[in-house]
């Protein structure tokens, strides 16, 4: 079991990376990732509310859209319902992260901006609570599941942040300014990735 776990993590980390394996959650990769202190905080608030929703959203799917019988056959079936329920636990968390920023981290909270209510649509927490459930996964391994997407999405923002503040220094050719170079310099943080595969089977084989 705790080698399951090791591997759901670190995999989610490394080899399915939300942002740069899966490309979800651009938005504020590409939005926020200009300054560490501002990744840094975003991922925090990412990592809480991908936890706390897995959490929430998990035993709604498993008891309350489709509770399972002892002969295991659904007693019910409300599983058209799961993406619009998702979501609407998903904004009530985020708009709880946003009141505790708002009075305790009011500089982080002004710097994140608009970003910060935009993680309510943010396809990376939503991914991340129906994944869950695509694959299968128990209660235990859905929190390790989600805590091992926010790291990863951690990890992506800090690094990118790095490298956005070298890219500031830089000299690209003039089309490649801005946005181009942005997107070139993510290109290459993603292929970066691609190696951790053979690393963590090797590890924790095919678990």
């Amino acid at each position: 079991m705790a080698v399951k776990l090791a591997s759901i993590l670190f995999t989610m980390i490394l080899v399915d990376n939300y942002v740069l394996v899966k490309f979800l959650g651009i938005c504020p990769f590409l939005g926020v990732s200009k300054k560490l202190d501002s990744a840094f905080g975003m991922s925090c608030a990412v990592v809480f509310v991908m936890t706390l929703a897995t959490a929430v959203t998990w035993p709604i799917q498993n008891f309350l859209l489709t509770p399972m019988g002892p002969d295991g056959q659904l007693k019910w079936d409300l599983g058209y319902l799961q993406t619009i329920v998702f979501i609407l636990v998903i904004a009530v968390l985020v708009q709880l992260v946003e009141i505790i920023m708002r009075k305790y981290m009011p500089p982080l909270h002004k710097a994140l901006g608009v970003y910060l209510p935009l993680i309510t649509t943010n396809c990376a927490v939503l991914g991340v609570t129906v994944l869950n459930i695509d694959n299968g996964y128990n209660f235990v391994e859905s929190i390790v599941c989600a805590i091992g997407a926010g790291l990863g999405f951690m990890l992506a923002m800090v690094i990118f942040s790095g490298v956005r503040k070298r890219l500031e220094d830089a000299q690209p050719p003039k089309c490649f300014e801005g946005l181009p170079i942005t997107l070139v310099a993510a290109s290459a943080a993603a292929l970066s990735f691609g190696g951790f595969g053979g690393i963590i089977e090797g590890i924790f084989g095919t678990v």
